[in-house]
């Protein structure tokens, strides 16, 4: 027998590739589906089964695709109902692959349909659980997602949550491997361990939702702090639950070069967002005017969902050469399909046809020491949690993703500083502050990382962040 997780880092999503005798399954399978082919093909191996933990909201799983490349059916937990053929196990269904068994274990709250695979090895002995977004590792799944879809609150949920950990869960063995879907940095949790991988009785000592002493303390306590979850999300569920283009297609739609003399003109025609993927070392000497900027190198998936919203929005790219193919893929990822092409020779070309460009103006940390007075308006785009761990007195908060509401508010005439932790997050700002005509303003390269170093100015005292973090 073979576990293999597969782990992707900007999305903080754990698929699984099991293995047994010349049979294998996949757990929540992430979009592109080439890498799981590809290691069917390397173990010889048929794909048997292709389980989802749940109708995901944070990521499009592949699940479609990879059914109709190779077969295999879709199997779901109790009370789905999607919109395609599947499986939809009962509770306690054991399903087998090669020598191995598969039981499917209903743990609702998260959402209503969440299951938790138990794999019984070829002894018979209960070996592990991928439980999705039923127990994460340090944390248990949010359960305010599932609201509009079930009538229910989400107190109810949380109720329904403790009830699934105490029966199906914390009776297993504590030597059972756990295996969620979701790491730290994902939103669908709050207070997640940087491990991807635990045994079952280190959760039940560390994990402060398995601590509670009755239902009530749980509910309170989970739902402590949740801030709202982000809007792409509903977006993404109809798209696992009701179906999707194949990526064969949307790849084929999106890598079109288009021309800087057709490409102003092209977005203007479709109404599209014009989407600059470099770093912000390079975006803020120059980009295409209303370009926003999301870096590929850094959490670019959850932040367009985050900041864009609407999955079916036309986008146009302007991108590093060489990575087109791997920004549409990202974009895949969350729902967002809709690419109509990118700019042929990226902004250098833009640049040299002499096309109209625009710039962000940004300083360093030292400057930023030699350009700061008291009087100076400064504003922290970090979490609320980061700016209440320490930030710079008098700094106003105001959270990059709830920039929508705020931008709205910013007086231009009144000049400002501009930064985040390391310059990723304010450099997003800063173009869709600019986008909004607000410019009257200085990002500071490095962010409150940087400006820490210069010792200069006057900051709160460091309060750890909390598990709400």
């Amino acid at each position: 027998m073979k576990i293999e997780q597969i782990y992707t880092g900007c999305l903080a999503q754990g698929a699984y590739y099991i293995v047994s005798e010349n049979e294998a399954v996949i757990i929540d399978p992430l979009r592109e589906v080439k890498p799981y082919l590809d290691r069917l093909e390397k173990d010889n191996v048929t794909l048997k089964y292709i389980f989802e933990t749940h109708f995901h909201a944070d990521f499009v799983s592949g699940h479609l695709d990879l059914s109709k490349k190779t077969g295999a059916p879709i199997v779901y937990g109790p009370t789905a109902a999607p919109e395609f053929e599947a499986i939809i196990a009962e509770d306690d269904q054991i399903f087998e692959i090669g020598k191995v068994k598969i039981k499917v274990m209903h743990t609702p709250g998260h959402t209503m349909e969440s299951s938790t695979y138990l794999l019984i090895d070829e002894n018979g002995v209960e070996t592990a659980i991928f439980t999705g977004d039923t127990l994460f590792l340090g944390d248990v799944g949010r359960p305010d997602l599932a609201q509009k879809a079930t009538n229910l609150t989400q107190e109810d949920l949380a109720g329904i949550l403790y009830d699934s950990l105490q029966n199906k869960i914390m009776p297993l063995d504590d030597s059972i491997t756990v295996y969620p879907a979701h790491g730290a940095g994902s939103a669908c949790g709050k207070n997640m361990q940087k491990e991807t991988v635990d045994i079952l009785g280190n959760q039940k000592k560390t994990n402060y939702a398995l601590n509670q002493p009755n239902k009530a303390s749980f509910i309170r306590e989970v739902l402590d702090g949740l801030t709202a979850p982000p809007k792409y999300f509903g977006m993404n569920v109809a798209l696992n639950k009701g179906g999707y283009e194949s990526l064969d297609v949307v790849m084929n739609k999106g890598l079109q070069p288009v021309a800087p003399e057709d490409f102003e003109a092209l977005a203007e025609e479709t109404g599209a967002l014009i989407l600059d993927t470099r770093g912000a070392a390079d975006f803020h000497k120059g980009f295409v005017p209303n370009a926003i900027n999301i870096g590929l190198k850094g959490d670019f998936a959850p932040w367009v969902g985050t900041l864009i919203v609407d999955v079916k929005h036309p986008l146009l790219l302007v991108t590093d050469e060489g990575t087109e193919e791997e920004v549409i893929t990202r974009l895949s990822r969350v729902g967002f399909d809709n690419v109509i092409g990118y700019l042929k020779g990226s902004f250098e070309a833009w640049n040299n046809a002499g096309m109209e460009t625009d710039e962000v103006k940004r300083i360093t940390p030292a400057e930023f020491a030699e350009q700061f007075t008291e009087e100076a308006k400064v504003i922290d785009v970090r979490k609320l949690t980061e700016y209440s761990a320490e930030h710079i007195d008098n700094a106003y908060n105001k959270p990059l993703d709830t920039i929508s509401d705020w931008a709205r508010t910013i007086d231009d005439s009144e000049h400002f500083f501009l930064h985040c932790a390391g310059g990723y997050r304010s450099m997003i700002a800063a173009s869709i502050l600019n986008s909004h005509g607000i410019r009257n303003f200085t990002e500071i390269e490095g962010g409150f990382n940087g400006i820490k170093k210069t010792e200069k100015f006057p900051t709160t005292d460091f309060v750890c962040q909390s598990k709400t973090s």
